[in-house]
């Protein structure tokens, strides 16, 4: 109630302010063109029956809600966000501590826009374009902002063998717009494909709203493992684990949350090391299967 009280007040005020300055301006003999009649079906401000009542944008982007108004004569025309009263602009004059607010006329259509720069999503809503009229005109758009989603595919943990070839996609969907960029990230830092024979990055369009960034690793080592990270424009990032293990047994290569546990416990009962207590420690499972070296236990 406040708000909406504070909001009254302030285009009460501007008004005032506004009449004043007119009265001024006839009083200095300044004012030689009188208002203008209009005839006709509409003879005052109506709104163009084909202004959209919908705009969908992307999150990060810019957005545009149009107003077309015909015949405004000396009426204003002011923005109002309906989730909370808030009156962003009124003419050219913006009424909002947010500088991403701002609204300015095409002459040629006759249309008063508002623009919301960098789009959040908690600038989705209904928006009120108020002509100042009496009693009030009104037409309202619906902001839609779509927040895009990134992922990367597979199982949070990736376990391969050594030399082993190595391709992770990371795909963004519900995205109107084709990312600016998509960076790669091992341990924090940018991979960087300079050497196409050992690392390769792709990125594709898919259809309207889907991008896939590729990063294939061709001969992994160990010290390719690590967190691998895909980051974009405007977007939160993913992120997986990949474990390069050398010299395992093919068995041992699992995906999964918990693949380390079950690499661990499956290698040991397949060297011949019997029941829970070959998982529990190394020198019993030395004892039990004394083929089996120490490095070989130890690197599982």
């Amino acid at each position: 109630m406040k708000t909406k009280a504070c909001s009254r007040f302030f285009i009460t005020t501007f008004w005032i302010l506004v009449l004043l300055e007119h009265c001024t301006v006839f009083l200095r003999g300044e004012a030689s063109h009188p208002v203008k009649r209009f005839t006709g079906l509409y003879t005052g401000p109506y709104f163009d029956p084909t202004t959209t009542a919908n705009i969908t944008t992307q999150l990060g982007t810019h957005a545009y809600l149009p107003c077309r108004v015909k015949q405004l004569g000396n009426k204003s025309v002011s923005w109002i966000r309906r989730r909370d009263a808030h009156i962003l602009t009124v003419d050219r004059y913006t009424f909002i501590a947010d500088e991403r607010f701002q609204a300015f006329l095409v002459e040629a259509t006759d249309t008063w826009t508002l623009q919301v720069k960098y789009v959040q999503a908690r600038d989705a809503g209904q928006y009120e374009c108020q002509v100042s009229t009496e009693p009030k005109m009104s037409h309202f758009i619906v902001l839609n902002v779509v927040v895009p989603k990134i992922e990367i595919l597979g199982e949070s943990d990736i376990f391969v063998k050594s030399d082993s070839k190595v391709t992770l996609k990371c795909v963004i969907t519900q995205s109107l717009e084709e990312p600016a960029y998509i960076f790669w990230y091992h341990d924090g830092e940018r991979v960087l494909n300079y050497d196409r024979n050992a690392i390769d990055i792709r990125m594709e369009r898919i259809g309207s709203d889907t991008t896939v960034s590729t990063l294939t690793i061709y001969h992994s080592v160990p010290q390719d493992s690590g967190n691998y990270t895909c980051s974009s424009s405007n977007l939160e990032s993913s992120s997986v684990l990949l474990h390069v293990l050398n010299g395992e047994h093919p068995a041992a290569i699992q995906r999964g949350k918990n693949s380390a546990s079950h690499i661990t416990c499956w290698s040991q009962l397949h060297m011949g090391l019997f029941g829970f207590a070959a998982c529990t420690t190394l020198r019993l499972a030395l004892a039990i299967a004394p083929v089996t070296t120490t490095s070989q236990l130890l690197s599982v």
